[in-house]
């Protein structure tokens, strides 16, 4: 079929899969620039197939030379329609990999479960025996305790009170003022359910317990702090608990296990989950014509490489003064965030494309779902129903 994009809000309700293994490959060149001897070997991600999770997959096969075992909730095509980003993404890497004579699988289903849990497990002890990098980078609205079955929702409010600011509505092309009601009754402990440490330590002990964490292994989350101005809604919002609690995880993980477990900061980039952020669209797109400017500009790929190369398998990790690795180091600079200061107040639906980065914004949005990708045939018919390489 031929595929063209359908936004619905903030979400892209299409994928096209020749466009999904453009964008993999443009990350996977990035990727290869920077190769490095004496990173991770063996790596599990949790939450491979989008974002920041993909992009670590790939600068560590690719980067390093590393088996990659990914664990993602994906949809396949179904009855002719496309199947979701992260489905083509996930089968466009495993066939650049195996291309490039690289160990990668891949699970499809519920990470919070303890049946996915066991059976990455029994693929880790068949195919690699251990893991000595497990990456957590799960992005999900709700959480089924897999102990007592109940179910959880995260929701992303202020705590105490409501919260007014400046927004993009990306439907209409307009800034635009949102407001957002405070947290009620158990959102906070909800979210911190879904979006807080907890699966994640759950995952360490598995690992742990079956025999298939190598000793020394490194383990890393990803978080998000930002400037002061998304603060209410996002650091000292429902999400910024839920964060804390992921920060409380890594050292107890690390004190737990034979295991150095860490949080990263990372920068605001455009993704499926910051898209859904109010005021967050606003900022990123008036962000990335402040570091565009300067040269300091990153997307997912460039963050991970540097993450693993300077970071993690470097020299210096630069742990913040609670020791988490800040790998936003270059977005929070000064002189950016007076930039995006001087910006903020005045720009109007009238100058938002010069006063911003909003083009580059609504680009990097449609690249997530393969579109506009240079060299991409978008009026060819294409095949929807892919298969993942690795469950032939």
């Amino acid at each position: 079929m031929i595929v063209k994009p359908r936004i619905r809000g903030f979400v892209c309700i299409t994928a096209h899969p020749k466009g999904c293994e453009a964008k993999v490959r443009q990350e996977i060149e990035v990727a290869k620039a920077a190769k490095k001897s004496g990173g991770p070997k063996k790596v599990l991600v949790i939450g491979s197939s989008t974002g920041y999770g993909l992009s670590t997959r790939i600068a560590s096969a690719f980067g390093h030379d590393a088996a990659t075992l990914g664990v993602f909730y994906e949809r396949p095509s179904i009855k002719g329609k496309p199947a979701s980003a992260g489905w083509y993404n996930s089968v466009a890497f495993e066939k650049a990999a195996h291309e490039a004579g690289l160990y990668a699988k891949s699970i499809n289903g519920d990470a919070f479960s303890d049946e996915i849990k066991a059976q990455t497990i029994e693929t880790i002890k068949a195919d690699l025996g251990q893991v000595d990098l497990v990456v957590y980078s799960l992005a999900s609205p709700r959480r089924t305790d897999p102990k007592t079955g109940e179910t959880y929702k995260s929701v992303l409010k202020p705590i105490g009170e409501s919260f007014t600011n400046r927004s993009l509505d990306t439907d209409k092309d307009q800034v635009c003022e949102v407001t957002i009601e405070p947290a009620e009754g158990d959102d906070v402990e909800h979210t911190i359910k879904v979006m807080g440490g907890e699966d994640w330590e759950l995952w360490m002990d598995a690992l742990d317990q079956a025999g298939v964490l190598a000793p020394g292994a490194k383990s890393v989350a990803y978080s998000y702090i930002g400037p002061e101005l998304t603060w209410p809604v996002y650091t000292n919002g429902t999400i910024g608990q839920a964060k804390k609690d992921v920060e409380r995880a890594a050292a107890a993980i690390t004190e737990k296990h034979d295991c150095a477990a860490y949080v990263a900061v990372n920068k605001a980039v455009v993704t499926q989950a910051s898209s859904a952020i109010p005021v967050v669209p606003l900022y990123i797109s008036i962000l990335f014509k402040i570091m565009k400017a300067k040269g300091t500009h990153e997307d997912c790929i460039e963050q991970m490489v540097r993450l693993l190369n300077d970071r993690l398998y470097g020299d210096d990790l630069q742990l913040d003064e609670v020791g988490r690795i800040r790998v936003d180091d270059w977005e929070m600079e000064p002189d950016v965030q007076q930039a995006v200061a001087d910006i903020w107040p005045g720009i109007t639906s009238e100058t938002l494309f010069t006063e911003s980065d909003y083009a580059g914004y609504q680009e990097n949005f449609l690249t997530l779902f393969g579109f506009s990708l240079p060299g991409v045939d978008y009026e060819e018919d294409v095949e929807v129903d892919l298969e993942l390489p690795s469950s032939k």
